[in-house]
């Protein structure tokens, strides 16, 4: 997702549901089905799921509609077989990029992603080649009117968190994956809410756009990718100006 940080990628993502609420509800219905067809449908078993759902809260999606992809996915119908892909990317202006996504056609998928990166400038890389400038962690984002700074670092440090930020506009919990469950459990035990809780890629080198030219040019392959339907999440190490 485009932005300057977290905090405008955030504002980023709440702009894209605003605008395309359809389409962020269907990626993440197929993804809770995806989830609950391999794992099943009780997401205190299923850490796939349950990652899912903390993204559909983020996304205020309706109760209805995951406990429809849930039963779809539970409900033993054939459908189709997907697999996890994740494809390395180098944008414009040197921009490296993680393209996560789900498909149950590998050839369609591989055509669709390297056209819509040629045509955006970018090019597919060596495997390994962007894998090694991200760091694979758990992060929460929390505002800074949900919760008090000590209160809020204390619960995350004595779960096991590795790290804790103070922003202005809120706070920044980070996380090995392996404790991302015992972190998340604690804060919702302390009825803090996330603006976001997820297991992400965070880039371990950051690239700054200088430019509005060059904003525009990365901003315009990552919306392209974002948009394609097998696509879950792209993660890239761009610095946006403000």
């Amino acid at each position: 997702m485009a932005g300057h940080s977290k905090w405008a990628k955030l504002k980023h993502f709440k702009g894209a549901i605003d605008a395309k609420r359809g389409k962020v509800f269907s990626k993440l219905s197929k993804e809770i089905t995806i989830a609950a067809k391999l794992a099943g449908g009780d997401p205190d078993m299923n850490p796939r799921l349950r990652m899912v759902l903390l993204k559909c809260r983020s996304a205020n999606m309706p109760t209805e509609n995951i406990d429809r992809a849930i039963k779809k996915g539970t409900g033993g119908e054939g459908g189709a077989n997907y697999e996890d892909l994740t494809y390395e990317v180098y944008g414009p202006h040197g921009v490296a990029m993680l393209v996560e996504l789900s498909t149950d056609n590998r050839n369609r998928t591989a055509a669709e992603i390297r056209s819509l990166v040629t045509k955006n400038n970018g090019s597919i890389a060596t495997a390994g080649a962007v894998t090694r400038l991200f760091q694979r962690k758990g992060q929460f984002i929390v505002a800074r009117e949900a919760a008090k700074e000590d209160e809020l670092m204390e619960v995350a440090l004595e779960a096991g968190a590795e790290d804790f930020k103070a922003e202005p506009e809120g706070y920044e919990v980070i996380t090995e994956p392996a404790a991302f469950d015992a972190v998340n459990k604690r804060i919702e035990a302390k009825g803090i809410k996330c603006e976001a809780a997820q297991v992400t890629y965070l880039p371990s080198l950051k690239v700054e756009l200088a430019d509005p030219a060059a904003s525009t040019a990365v901003t315009r392959l990552i919306e392209a990718l974002e948009d394609n339907d097998d696509v879950k999440e792209v993660y890239s190490n761009a610095e946006f100006p403000e």
